[in-house]
């Protein structure tokens, strides 16, 4: 079986209007004029994001595209026989995310999943209404999800044994140089296409909107650059200063959704052979750069407490 990629990601919301002016005027993606739900595209496909108004704020699902429909079935089977819940669309909920067959799930820690097969391509070529030059879409897929495990050997079998994910890195970070320090174990996991990873869990407790973060790559850092200008002039909350990754030697930043996950804008991401790939587990997660803001809160509070 084939896991093809990330196709699109479906977040439930109360501030739509919020998420319309991050995803247009900040992220550069173009709205679907006339569509059922709030859709905004990044490439030639007919959406990525797809938000819908609710009471609260989550991701509802990360949607990952399996090569045909026999394998969508029998992936279905997988899950059920692990005791997980199986949903199938009907026709008209499929027609509607443009794609032949799908279903819903949840992970381990009650993260949302859709597996589809079968996509379209919109009518009209992709438009960024902020002159964005484009996003590495294509065969590596809308870009990746970043999810809560809190029991994580659980959901790295899951995701492994019975989803069919492939072991990119499998890190154990630690985020201080304290020596007490317990760190946190991470799985970065790729599907069958070159993106270092469509998926990847953090052994940390659920967060409210059942999502860390998602990633999208632009073309080159200047694409990258401007969109940090958009966010610091939108007033959007900076997650992580800019930075490079070790593991997949993403060049970028992260900033807060609407939704209070992260969206990770980045460029010149690492391309993997997925045949060949021999599982890494690198020791930190960047290689400069990546200052969160919780790291500048303490600063500050110390330096604070260092002037009383």
């Amino acid at each position: 079986m084939a896991i093809k990629e990330l196709g699109y990601v479906i977040v439930e919301t109360a501030k739509p209007d919020e998420w319309r002016t991050f995803l247009a005027e900040v992220v550069g993606a173009m709205p679907v004029e006339g569509s059922h739900a709030a859709d905004y595209r990044v490439d030639e496909r007919p959406f990525r994001f797809r938000i819908v108004k609710a009471e609260s704020d989550h991701l509802a699902a990360a949607a990952y595209e399996i090569d045909t429909l026999d394998e969508l079935k029998t992936l279905a089977k997988r899950i059920e026989d692990e005791g997980h819940f199986v949903t199938w669309g009907g026709d008209s909920d499929a027609q509607f995310r443009h794609v032949d067959a799908f279903f819903s799930t949840q992970d381990p820690a009650g993260n949302g999943l859709e597996f589809y097969t079968g996509h379209a391509s919109a009518d009209e070529p992709f438009r960024s209404p902020q002159g964005v030059s484009g996003f590495k879409t294509g065969e590596f897929g809308m870009g990746h999800a970043v999810f809560a495990a809190p029991v994580f050997e659980k959901a790295h079998r899951f995701y492994k044994d019975v989803i069919g994910f492939h072991d990119t890195d499998l890190p154990h970070f630690k985020f201080s140089p304290e020596p007490d320090d317990p760190g946190m174990r991470f799985a970065f996991m790729h599907a069958d296409n070159g993106r270092h990873h469509a998926l990847a869990l953090g052994e940390m407790p659920q967060v409210p909107p059942r999502c860390v973060h998602l990633m999208l790559e632009m073309e080159n850092i200047s694409d990258v650059g401007k969109c940090h200008d958009r966010m610091r002039a939108a007033k959007v909350p900076e997650s992580a200063s800019i930075g490079r990754h070790l593991n997949d030697e993403t060049l970028g930043f992260y900033m807060r959704t609407p939704s209070g996950f992260d969206l990770e804008i980045g460029c010149d991401s690492l391309v993997i052979d997925p045949k060949t790939w021999k599982t890494t587990a690198h020791e930190a997660p960047s290689e400069w750069g990546h200052v969160w803001s919780w790291q500048k809160a303490a600063e500050e509070s110390k330096a604070k407490e260092g002037a009383q």
